[in-house]
């Protein structure tokens, strides 16, 4: 096993996971005391959690699937972050090709290498915006179109818009991606909307939180700048609760001044449901699962979650240990499991290692028949000298 976790060292292999109980659905975790030795430090002015869309209009809601599931797309920028995609999880071999546009066929020729891997990494590193939202709508939409089972959101943002944040966090949701916050990388403010959105979240960069603005406010007391903020604070406790998060995130972003910056410690990250599996989705994949493969399966599966997310997931420790980590723990509760194969705890790690497996033993046999044609030459030279 360890020559395994060797040969797949420095990849980011998102977890499918299904730790919470049905009865925990709905719960929402205990607010967490404020930690007075709390790190503050100050915001960067090119992110934020900026609020601009008129509230007497909804918020944006994700592009129809039926439109992007055409050829026919709305015309769409990327805006201001820039972008790349790439086939593998292996970010010390880079973050791929960039992404110059969201046109139909540039994304198709963007991710049509991605087929064969089964695994999209988009790196974004910027702005919230709404061309980062239409980036993420389209990925989805063509990753599926593709059948690419395993997405990653690789993020590094210093915030953004909340609106834009919300309509992409929405699709997220509703796509299937992982999100990574990396070594070296941050997620300040709007970025905390879409880390709440995702099936797995993975951090060992900076999580940070501070009030929100609002760019088009009219008010001039602060009744009325408070009357404004509180209809966005509900859109926001409505957005993260339906992503399985504590609505403790939506208050500081009322109380923290917008010109510091709240990093988040490891315990909140975990208490305000900003790591690890998403428990929303915890449930839907719990239920799912349970349907298929049976109740020993999926008390197995759920034991090797709780180890991995105490043992190995803890935010800031670095990606390579959380893989060699995950993997140890494979053979220890039964997997791979051949009653329910399709089903792996670790299922981009386990695609990966059928896809090296496969790539070793070419490689041997290639080295069988290269041996096989050096032994008959030799027995031919033999033959020919007597």
């Amino acid at each position: 096993m360890p020559a395994v976790a060797s040969s797949f060292r420095t990849r980011f292999l998102p977890v499918l996971c299904l730790l919470a109980g049905l009865a925990a659905c709905g719960h929402e975790p205990p607010p967490v005391a404020p930690d007075e030795s709390a790190a503050r430090t100050s915001a960067d002015s090119s992110g934020g959690a900026i609020s601009s869309a008129p509230l007497d209009k909804p918020a944006p809601r994700p592009t129809p699937q039926d439109v992007l599931a055409g050829t026919q797309w709305p015309p769409a920028l990327l805006g201001e972050g820039q972008a790349s995609i790439s086939c593998s999880s292996d970010y010390a071999a880079g973050d791929g090709e960039p992404l110059r546009s969201l046109d139909y066929f540039a994304m198709v020729d963007a991710m049509s290498p991605c087929r064969d891997t089964g695994i999209v990494r988009l790196h974004y590193r910027g702005k919230i915006d709404t061309g980062f939202a239409d980036m993420v709508e389209r990925a989805a939409a063509m990753a599926t179109r593709m059948g690419i089972q395993h997405r990653i959101l690789d993020l590094d943002s210093p915030g953004g818009l909340i609106e834009d944040a919300m309509r992409a966090g929405d699709s997220i949701g509703d796509s299937h991606w992982t999100i990574w916050v990396r070594e070296g990388a941050v997620c300040h403010s709007a970025c905390v909307l879409i880390l709440a959105a995702g099936d797995q979240r993975l951090v060992s960069g900076a999580v940070g939180i501070h009030r929100m603005i609002r760019l088009s406010s009219s008010a001039t007391t602060r009744q009325q700048l408070n009357a404004e903020l509180q209809q966005v604070h509900s859109q926001l406790v409505d957005y993260l609760g339906r992503n399985g998060a504590a609505s403790a995130i939506a208050d500081l972003m009322m109380t923290v001044p917008s010109r510091d910056l709240r990093l988040l410690s490891a315990d909140e990250l975990h208490s305000f449901g900003l790591e690890g599996a998403n428990p929303v989705q915890e449930d839907l994949e719990r239920l799912r699962v349970l349907r298929q493969c049976g109740t020993d399966f999926l008390r197995r599966k759920e034991a090797f979650q709780h180890a991995l997310d105490v043992d190995c997931g803890k935010p800031g420790r670095h990606v390579d240990a959380m893989h060699a980590c995950g993997v140890d723990l494979l053979a220890k509760y039964g997997f791979p499991d051949k009653r329910c194969p399709d089903e792996p705890p670790m299922a981009e790690y386990a695609h990966a290692a059928e896809q090296d497996a496969r790539q070793a033993d070419a490689a041997s046999d290639g080295k069988d028949d290269d041996n096989k044609d050096s032994k008959d030459g030799k027995d031919a030279a033999r033959t020919g000298a007597r």
